[in-house]
């Protein structure tokens, strides 16, 4: 090993020590203020905003950064020196987010905090669409929601639970198809089906195996054409299904009513190539969600890749459509044959 390679070897392990030391000392630092903000307790003492959830905000990118990041008053003597450290303002971080939200429909109507807990935010990725629709109906009541598409939109119940919000009303130029596992019993109505927990999914794995094997049948960490239809054949036996939402590509903060989304060419176009990237979503124990690829192309065919979804227009299967092929061509062979019968006889229906 020359020098130039043994500096920056050195380099490397320094740089790795130190985000391990930093990181150490934000846990440390973080788990002091949870000491008690993580108790239920402190609930009764200063009221529900105080307290912290220590599973979920270990799941949030700010839990990286520590505590005192965004309180950084915080004195030696808390709390018993009577101090209300102050708060950090979003936009003290999140300059660009706050920019573009300000110019959007909601700016004025709805601050950060309205609706994100700096305490449990996720990454856009982390949550899935009906958690994403869940904080659009703090606000927006979704039966008022399905009530003024249905003016037209046709099925507008079917989607709204088949679209998150957001892939309407925000700017991404590009989608894809996120599905879930959801518990769907034969006999339930789909108003009662829902998105299938970590604790549901783990119950169906042997002990010591990660939730993705269920799909995911040899742990490479992408999802073919075969495992997804394996999974849809062996699902129906537990009652389970796979739901495909509609997600855009980039989440963006640009919340506004875009004339293309009017068009349903938008979404139900023949074979979009922006709808052939595709995930299987995957709850974790924090409540979050991680994704594994699917092989391209394999969500939309219906026979063999996701029977349960269905999007008019993009969805399709080759066998199927040769056998509508055949059906078209031998529904017009009998009146071809037919005609053609007919007009070559015609002289002897004329003699007799």
């Amino acid at each position: 090993m020359n020098m130039q390679s043994c500096r920056l070897m050195s380099y490397l392990i320094m740089l790795v020590l130190s985000v391990v030391s930093v990181a150490a000392a934000t846990g440390a630092e973080n788990g002091k203020c949870l000491g008690c903000h993580g108790s239920k307790d402190i609930v009764g003492k200063g009221g529900e905003r105080l307290y912290v959830d220590e599973a979920m905000f270990a799941a949030t990118t700010h839990a990286m950064i520590g505590c005192t990041a965004c309180h950084e008053g915080v004195t030696p003597g808390h709390p018993q020196d009577g101090f209300r450290p102050p708060k950090a303002r979003c936009k003290e971080c999140h300059s660009a987010i706050q920019t573009e939200y300000a110019q959007s429909l909601h700016g004025s109507k709805a601050a950060c905090n309205d609706c994100h807990n700096p305490h449990t935010v996720k990454k856009p990725l982390s949550v899935s669409g009906d958690d994403i629709n869940a904080q659009c109906a703090k606000c927006h009541a979704i039966q008022k929601i399905i009530t003024s598409h249905a003016k037209w939109l046709p099925q507008a119940d079917l989607h709204v639970d088949a679209i998150p919000c957001i892939t309407c009303h925000t700017g991404s130029k590009n989608y894809v198809i996120t599905l879930y596992i959801q518990d769907r019993p034969e006999k339930k109505k789909h108003a009662d089906f829902k998105v299938a927990t970590y604790e549901e999914l783990a119950r169906l794995v042997p002990a010591g195996k990660d939730i993705k094997s269920l799909v995911d049948k040899n742990e490479d960490g992408t999802i073919s054409m075969q495992e997804l239809r394996k999974f849809n054949i062996e699902a129906r036996r537990k009652d389970m299904r796979l739901w495909g939402m509609m997600t855009p590509e980039v989440v963006t903060h640009s919340y506004q009513i875009l004339d293309n989304r009017w068009d349903c060419s938008f979404c139900h176009a023949a074979g979009p190539k922006t709808m052939q990237t595709s995930y299987v979503a995957f709850p974790d124990q924090n409540g979050t969600y991680s994704r594994l690829g699917v092989e391209k192309g394999a969500v939309l065919d219906l026979l063999y890749g996701t029977p349960d979804f269905y999007m008019m227009g993009s969805t399709r299967s080759t066998p199927l459509n040769i056998i509508g092929a055949l059906i078209l061509a031998g529904g017009l062979m009998v009146p071809i044959g037919h005609g053609t019968f007919r007009f070559l006889t015609r002289k002897n229906r004329k003699e007799h």
